[in-house]
């Protein structure tokens, strides 16, 4: 899977990839997945996981798990190395998600984000996704969640 980026590599995440997908977790979420968890959403009928790393990377930089059922789909976790921010990972991530889960039949995609993560509520904006709901105390450090919903 190629993006439009030349220097960005998008694939599909296999079970080697899964201990690198933790770490990058582990950098990004105060409860993060180990190796286990998001080797549990791999090759799963329904799931599409993708990595992101720049041509001269040597592991993924950047990971997103997207489940999908019916013409909906829902983004689990997208999660970049805090010093590989900033390069276009996420976008390229994304764009190879909706493009994937458009040629699924996927007509929307829901997610949750923290309110306090602008640099994601921007990114996701920046791809027409628009606030549909909030869930007060989502996460368990308290910080409600948007729930934002993007047509595919």
């Amino acid at each position: 899977m190629r993006t439009s980026d030349p220097l960005i590599e998008v694939r599909a995440a296999c079970a080697a990839d899964a201990p690198a997908m933790a770490a990058i977790h582990a950098t990004c979420f105060i409860k993060s997945w180990g190796a286990a968890e998001i080797g549990q959403f791999l090759g799963v009928p329904g799931c599409l996981a993708l990595v992101a790393s720049t041509s001269t990377a040597q592991s993924p930089q950047g990971f997103l798990i997207v489940r999908s059922a019916g013409d909906e789909a829902e983004l689990l976790t997208l999660a970049v190395d805090p010093a590989c921010r900033r390069l276009g990972l996420a976008k390229a991530l994304l764009a190879a998600t909706t493009g994937a889960l458009r040629d699924a039949g996927s007509k929307q995609l829901f997610l949750e984000v923290d309110e306090g993560n602008s640099a994601a509520r921007d990114l996701y904006r920046s791809l027409g996704a628009v606030v549909v709901g909030r869930r007060p105390r989502y996460y368990e450090y308290g910080a409600d969640a948007d729930i934002f919903s993007l047509a595919l």
